[in-house]
């Protein structure tokens, strides 16, 4: 067995090698735009591999001119996420512990949609939303971001409440307890990993939609960081470190979450796959 130690240290070395090269390749674009945006006065290809000093101008910048959509993203996400789980969370509970009839075929059909591509549905949706009074609505947008993220949740959330033991449902039902209190209070704690994991998704979803909120608003009264982000270029074609300011601020509130939530995404992932 000693004699395998050496090969096997070096695997664990190129092993090792391997996997930050790749993360390298993986985050040189974010390293670009954030060294971009802390080069203000240069142009996209005058950009220093290193940046000189710190100057956050195009940061200051970036605030002043994008600051509003940056809190209209953050306003139509939450409310993605809320709309979401509300729905998703009895479907999956009903899909999983009523045995329906056909409820793989449901589950089945839940996946196909996220296949549809988005301008189909965005088209679609648009002639609704004119018939509704919904275009140009945080609510609107909300629904139409919530639909990106239900799929995904229902599926997830599914497989999760599938593996809770049917004696504990039964135990809280013999205390008096009915199927919605059941539900509320029992199945949602239990489901906690689960539940945060999907709303996390959703709200990724959400907060990098560009096609949502570029079909469904024809003015400036609803119009998160994406497209401000869009619109932004266009504009300032020539101030690329502004731009990639704000591309950095848009970035930071979903990494943020995601090193937060990432032992519940991994626990809420992975819960559903041993009863």
């Amino acid at each position: 067995m000693a004699s395998h130690t050496p090969t096997a240290s070096r695997r664990r070395w190129g092993s090792t090698v391997a996997g930050v090269l790749i993360l390298c390749v993986m985050l040189f674009p974010l390293y670009w735009m954030l060294n971009t945006a802390l080069q203000p006065d240069s142009g996209l290809l005058q950009v220093d591999p290193v940046p000189g000093g710190l100057d956050f101008s195009g940061f200051s910048k970036a605030i002043s001119d994008q600051g509003g959509h940056l809190l209209t993203s953050l306003a139509v996400s939450l409310g993605a996420v809320a709309i979401c789980l509300a729905i998703s969370a009895p479907a999956a509970y009903g899909l999983a512990r009523f045995g329906l009839r056909g409820s793989r075929t449901i589950v089945f059909g839940t996946l196909i949609t996220q296949m549809v591509p988005g301008i189909v549905i965005a088209n679609a949706l648009y002639n609704s939303y004119v018939d509704l009074g919904l275009v140009n609505s945080y609510f609107g947008l909300m629904l139409a971001d919530a639909s990106l993220g239900i799929p995904f949740s229902i599926v997830l959330m599914r497989s999760f409440m599938v593996s809770i033991p049917g004696e504990v449902i039964e135990a809280a039902q013999i205390d008096g307890a009915g199927p919605v209190r059941t539900f509320v209070r029992v199945v949602l704690p239990m489901s906690r990993n689960s539940l945060i994991t999907s709303g996390l998704f959703a709200f990724l979803f959400s907060w990098s939609d560009f096609m949502f909120a570029l079909t469904l608003n024809t003015t400036d009264e609803v119009k998160p960081i994406t497209l401000g982000i869009y619109q932004y270029i266009g504009a300032h074609v020539g101030d690329w470190g502004s731009v990639m300011a704000a591309s950095v601020l848009s970035a930071v509130p979903a990494a943020i979450l995601l090193v937060l939530a990432q032992k519940y995404i991994a626990a809420g992932i992975t819960g559903g796959s041993v009863k």
